[in-house]
């Protein structure tokens, strides 16, 4: 991800909700606006995948809700992400806005690419901890692994590391598991 220009720096989420809407799109890092090209083809086929089962699980089992890039999450006034995926369960609710979510969703995913793998597992996971979020996914089209961090109580390290046989659960998804390699399904 790049910076597009140095005007960008020391921006605010009141001038961020002013640009034009994408594409491209934008994320605002510590006052810096960032952008990045498309996602690959298996970024948006593993999104897809995940989606899709989550929301027929959430619709079974209204929980919450699930929304995809993109989608702008405001953390505070100079940062606003937009993750591939996140979650925000029914009790949490009133965080969804109009342009997405204003706080800390349940959980976050984000699957890496080249341009953004840096960001993704550098400072955004940071802002991710130091706000709330609960569960955070690294989805590796490289490797064909999920990791599952659990924030709160370790934001450095991942709790576990999934591989195609294994299978992806969690407790904000009770009785919900998907195959890891049905994440990578084509």
């Amino acid at each position: 991800m790049t910076s597009p220009s140095t005007a960008a720096y020391g921006m605010t989420a009141e001038k961020f909700f002013r640009l034009p809407e994408g594409p491209p799109y934008f994320q605002l890092i510590d006052g810096d606006l960032y952008m990045s090209p498309s996602p690959r083809r298996d970024h948006q086929n593993i999104l897809l995948n995940l989606a899709s089962d989550l929301r027929f699980y959430l619709r079974q089992n209204p929980l919450g809700k699930i929304y995809v890039a993109p989608s702008d999450v405001l953390f505070t006034d100079d940062r606003i992400l937009n993750p591939d995926l996140y979650f925000v369960c029914e009790e949490r609710r009133a965080i969804l806005t109009d342009y997405g979510a204003s706080g800390a969703p349940d959980l976050v995913v984000e699957i890496l690419s080249p341009s953004t793998a840096t960001l993704d597992l550098g400072r955004k996971r940071e802002i991710y901890a130091e706000s709330g979020v609960e569960e955070f996914w690294v989805v590796s089209p490289k490797t064909r692994t999920v990791e599952v961090y659990r924030l709160r109580e370790n934001p450095a390290e991942p709790m576990s590391v999934l591989a195609d046989t294994d299978a992806l659960t969690s407790a904000l998804f009770p009785g919900w598991s998907l195959a890891v390699a049905d994440v990578f399904r084509e």
